[in-house]
């Protein structure tokens, strides 16, 4: 269990607590005690200096500002504009850039031109050219924290994760997170991003669309089994109306997970 910290204004210890509960109801478990993302700091300061010091990161100054001022067609108006490398070889140091700005200053990744390439268990091949889409992405934000790109790729690598199983949200994350790896030359693991749970609309569910919460439904007397049983069957395992993880745990096969994106149920009507 890793409880990632890095974001002092949405995590708390309250949160942590509760995510630890809701597992704990649904009859998952973990080894040992949590891991907190924000004890591994040193080592992500670590990173970032092997980085710079080997010409694979840079010091950038821009805001967001100033990146979307440098946008042109067809990155304009994107959710996540493109880093035209403003930066590249402006700067020899953090504090010449600060001292000459006024401003904070971050620190990018230098990406490699080409495709990035990598098979993923459920989504099947992927090709991303984060060169082209992405540019040059932040592992250091202007505040001095770790960004979630570097954050989880060193995390990763320190703890010997070997597969990666989450959203298929973050699929476009995987090529930068590749990449890094490769600049610090940590073992890549396999990955798969399984569909999102959606409500009847298509949207995802999220405490912004008003989508109950495991300890709303656990508050209302909803058996956790119900709710393992309909996520088993999501994934594949024939699970009847109740069943806990350690009963489906053998059957459970990557592979056999559906691409198509799961509608949740009515779990408040059930007993």
């Amino acid at each position: 269990m890793r409880i990632e910290d890095l974001d002092g204004e949405r995590s708390t210890q309250a949160f942590a607590d509760a995510a630890c509960r809701d597992l704990e109801w649904l009859g998952l478990d973990w080894d040992g005690a949590p891991i907190v993302q924000s004890t591994g700091l040193f080592r992500m300061t670590q990173a970032i200096e092997q980085l710079l010091a080997s010409g694979q990161a840079y010091v950038c100054s821009c805001s967001r500002g100033d990146v979307r001022q440098a946008q042109t067609a067809p990155n304009e108006g994107t959710a996540e504009p493109r880093y035209p490398g403003t930066c590249r070889g402006r700067w020899s140091s953090l504090a010449e850039a600060e001292s000459k700005t006024g401003r904070r200053a971050g620190i990018r990744l230098l990406v490699r031109e080409g495709v990035v390439r990598f098979d993923d268990q459920v989504a099947g091949e992927q090709e991303f050219d984060v060169a082209e889409t992405v540019g040059d992405f932040l592992i250091a934000r202007r505040s001095g924290a770790p960004a979630y790109q570097l954050a989880v790729v060193v995390d990763d690598g320190a703890h010997g994760v070997t597969e990666v199983v989450r959203g298929d949200d973050l699929l476009s994350s995987t090529a930068r997170q590749l990449l890094l790896q490769e600049a610090l030359g940590l073992p890549h693991p396999t990955w798969a991003h399984v569909p999102l749970v959606t409500n009847p609309e298509g949207k995802r569910l999220a405490k912004r669309e008003a989508s109950l919460g495991l300890a709303e439904l656990r508050d209302r007397g909803v058996d956790p089994r119900r709710i393992v049983a309909w996520a088993g069957s999501s994934a594949g395992l024939h699970a009847g109306e109740l069943a806990t993880p350690s009963e489906l745990v053998k059957g459970f096969q990557i592979r056999a997970i559906s691409k198509r994106r799961v509608v949740a149920p009515e779990l408040t009507a059930l007993p």
